[in-house]
């Protein structure tokens, strides 16, 4: 089957959704030189939103509107952070990932003005974060520090950082690279030091399940590893049934030599009390893998913490 002639591209209008498009266009360009792409920006209500995203649907506020466009025709192909795409319920009906794009890095960045580390951030220091998962490993390791909520596209929460309104930031690394920022960075902090949110870093390609010519056409832009860590992570998610308030965190690791990895936390919001699972797949395919880490967590009594948990 060759390539459509157009191919329309739905997204967020945020500069940093936007800049993931234009990825997705350049890579769809080297593989379908003959196809155009077109782009069509939505907002979506959690970018209209600054509240309390619990009370917007959680993480399907960044999704709706995009996930609406694609159902009625009026695009082709969405793509989606994978980490705004919930888990715990399937993809709207009628539609299926088409792909999942080479991941970037997964790590977070302390950005403050003076250069200090987060280690030396003096007692009450005000970390601008509406993050649960960062609040809770904040809480854990540094208890003296401050976190006040700041919501916005990562433009927005640097400007208010440079206003005043907190004197540090905790933002994603690739976030900050896709929008030319990582120049801001003071710190990279390690995936122990602060465990990442499932689906970090991961770009997802969305079609509508009976549209098999682009389906077939940004499936050559999938990457293998990306596609197995992605899924363990996901079903993983879905097995424990987060909701938007559940500080939960993870990431797969897919290793040269074939084995796939996933480590995986649930935190209470004060920080606490923390559980975690760690396994290697061994002769598991990705999905079961993360079945089997969230039923670990589940053992350890994550049903009752996460559920205990106001949303």
């Amino acid at each position: 089957m060759s390539a459509p002639e157009l191919i329309r591209i739905v997204s967020r209008d945020s500069p940093m959704a936007l800049a993931q498009v234009e990825r997705v266009r350049t890579e769809l360009a080297a593989l379908h030189p003959a196809t155009a792409t077109e782009v069509i920006p939505v907002r979506t209500t959690g970018d209209k939103w600054m509240g309390d995203l619990a009370l917007v649907e959680g993480k399907g506020a960044f999704t709706k509107e995009v996930d609406a466009a694609l159902l009625a025709g009026e695009a082709d192909l969405a793509v989606h952070c994978v980490k705004d795409v919930p888990a715990d319920r399937p993809l709207p009906a009628g539609t299926t990932f088409a792909a999942f794009l080479e991941r970037d890095d997964i790590r977070d960045a302390l950005v403050h003005p003076g250069g200090l580390t987060l280690g030396q951030l003096p007692p009450g220091t005000r970390i601008g974060t509406s993050s649960v998962r960062r609040v809770a490993q904040l809480a854990a390791s540094h208890p003296h520090l401050d976190c006040v909520p700041f919501r916005g596209n990562a433009n927005r929460r640097l400007a208010k950082l440079a206003a005043g309104e907190a004197d540090a930031l905790l933002l994603a690394v690739s976030g900050l690279r896709r929008i030319d920022r990582a120049d801001v960075i003071t710190e990279i902090l390690t995936a122990d030091a602060m465990c990442p949110p499932i689906g970090a870093g991961v770009l997802a390609l969305q079609c509508r399940e009976d549209d098999t010519a682009t389906i077939e056409a940004v499936s050559g832009l999938n990457h293998p590893g990306t596609f197995r860590e992605t899924t363990a992570e996901r079903m993983f998610l879905h097995v424990l049934q987060g909701h938007c308030n559940s500080p939960i965190a993870g990431y797969a690791t897919a290793h040269r030599n074939g084995d796939l990895s996933l480590r995986a936390c649930v935190f209470t919001p004060d920080g606490k009390t923390v559980l975690n699972a760690h396994e290697w797949a061994g002769p598991l395919d990705a999905a079961t893998l993360g079945t089997s880490v969230a039923v670990a967590l589940l053992r350890q009594g994550a049903r009752e913490l996460i559920d205990n948990i106001a949303h």
